[in-house]
């Protein structure tokens, strides 16, 4: 809840016990009392700072549990347990406010007996409970739409960036003439292969044009896309690379943003496969525990920058030598980032770790609620 909500609710909130207080000042003149005014301001005072209290501490505890909205009766059950509590405390409380400032007057608060009052005031502020929990309900639900369309504007936006940006740098024409070459030579070495390149050239485009203009795609999809790209590099650099598939059958339904996992294939190409005669071997892994998905492209031969914040290009050709597997500070990791944020705020993370003793592993959480 931002602080400018927070500062109406507290004017609403003041306004509505000043309105009580008013409320009540008024009936104990009309019933004819002559004593001192601040009576019935104590009154309705105590039960407003009892009551404030109550909720202020209703509020700190369950925060937590915000996340729970998108289901409301699992929210609402997390805030109908502090009802008891407020039930035990608020009589005690708020009466023993009153004895208080009534023995420092010399007086003697009187009242109905303790079970009858305890019954009376906690139906009361059952009532004030119920109201306070809907109303939080509907200003946090209205604040998570808000949220929730901004980050849909700030993601149709960043994905459009990401698509110029994957088909000015994968689909450009040096990559497609490379593509286009390979095809050319297998045509007079092995027709069925340069037949299958072509198939699989196809099916990325194909790939590419069912997810535009959509944030997320099925991660079957975004696989059916890496698929293509891995296999029209696999014939470029034949006998230079091997790509592991770790695949988990329970995860293709989960929702991914869109191009998510090319870039970090991609790099493990550009920095490391291009630089390197020797076989290099790639694990792409994807994993669902719980309500998180993890997707992983991992290399046996890339070598973070020693600050971490990017990798160094490689230094000779010799086969065993390790290169870099990515640039943790490139335009694609950084527009993938933005729009991991986007999407899905903190609850996602991208992340480069450097394996020993020689590899890196880019490994994406996201949530996955399907």
């Amino acid at each position: 809840m931002n602080q400018r909500t927070q500062v109406l609710l507290g004017i609403a909130w003041l306004l509505f016990w000043f309105l009580l207080t008013v409320t009540a000042i008024q009936d104990f003149q009309r019933s004819g009392n002559d004593g001192p005014l601040w009576q019935p301001v104590l009154w309705e005072g105590s039960s407003a700072l009892a009551s404030t209290t109550l909720l202020f501490l209703q509020r700190h505890f369950t925060r937590r549990y915000d996340h729970l909205l998108a289901t409301p009766w699992r929210w609402f059950t997390r805030q109908a347990i502090w009802l008891p509590v407020t039930w035990a405390v608020f009589v005690p409380l708020a009466f023993g406010m009153r004895h208080a400032v009534y023995a420092l007057a010399g007086r003697t608060y009187s009242h109905a007996p303790w079970a009858p009052t305890f019954l009376y005031e906690n139906v009361k502020i059952t009532v004030f409970f119920a109201i306070f929990v809907v109303i939080l309900f509907g200003v946090l639900s209205f604040q998570n739409m808000l949220q929730a369309r901004l980050r849909a504007e700030q993601s149709n936006a960043l994905l459009r960036e990401a698509q110029l940006q994957s088909l000015t740098q994968q689909m450009q024409p040096h990559f497609l003439f490379n593509a286009l070459n390979t095809v050319s030579s297998l045509m007079h070495e092995d027709v069925q292969r340069a037949d299958a390149t072509l198939t699989q050239l196809a099916d990325m485009l194909r790939a590419t044009l069912d997810v535009s203009g959509s944030a997320q795609a099925p991660l079957s999809t975004e696989l059916r896309l890496l698929r293509g790209y891995a296999a029209l590099m696999g014939e470029r650099f034949a006998d230079r690379v091997q790509i592991d598939w770790r695949l988990d059958a329970d995860a293709e339904a989960c929702l991914v943003p869109v191009m998510s996992l090319q870039p970090l294939l991609e790099n493990v190409f550009k920095h490391t496969v291009e630089r390197r005669r020797g076989l290099t071997r790639i694990s792409v892994a994807t994993r669902r525990a719980d309500s998180m998905l993890y997707l992983t492209v991992e290399d046996d031969a890339g070598q973070l920058a020693q600050a971490g914040a990017a990798h160094h290009p490689a230094r000779g050709d010799d086969s065993s030598s390790p290169a870099p597997a990515a640039h943790a500070g490139g335009l694609g990791l950084r527009n993938l980032r933005a729009r991991l944020q986007a999407l899905y705020g903190d609850a996602a993370t991208l992340e480069l770790r450097q394996l020993s003793p020689h590899g890196v592993r880019a490994e994406i959480r996201l949530p996955c609620a399907c």
